[in-house]
């Protein structure tokens, strides 16, 4: 491997936006991103390590107002049915959603301040 393209990658690995690896889209390529939705990743250590070994995937969203389904219709649109989902209280909304059983996909969605924050995560693909 050329040592630039090294560098490269191992960069990707510590920025903040470890885990958007197709900026501008939702779930790595599936579909554009919605509009409003401002791509982040969870801070947690162990979401950084399981994404960088290649067992999971995960990517995560903030968006202004509470707006908790505003990915997953676009999930849904691309083919993912709600396979289980629960409102936990007013401002904490979570789904299992899948092409097949059992779900490919955890959809959460917490209030955060004024804002919602998305997270789906999954298996690698």
């Amino acid at each position: 491997m050329p040592v630039g393209w090294w560098l490269v990658d191992s960069l990707r690995w510590r920025s903040p936006l470890y885990c958007i690896e197709t900026p501008g889209t939702l779930w790595n390529g599936l579909a554009p991103l919605p509009a409003g939705l401002s791509p982040t990743c969870p801070d947690s250590q162990s979401y950084r390590r399981e994404v960088q070994a290649g067992e999971s995937r995960v990517e995560q969203y903030l968006v202004s107002g509470w707006q908790p389904l505003i990915a997953a219709q676009v999930l849904r649109d691309k083919g993912f049915v709600l396979l289980d989902d629960e409102l936990r209280e007013a401002t904490h909304y979570s789904a299992f959603m899948g092409r097949t059983v059992p779900a490919e996909l955890h959809y959460t969605a917490v209030q955060k301040g004024s804002n919602t924050l998305i997270t789906i995560s999954g298996g690698p693909r």
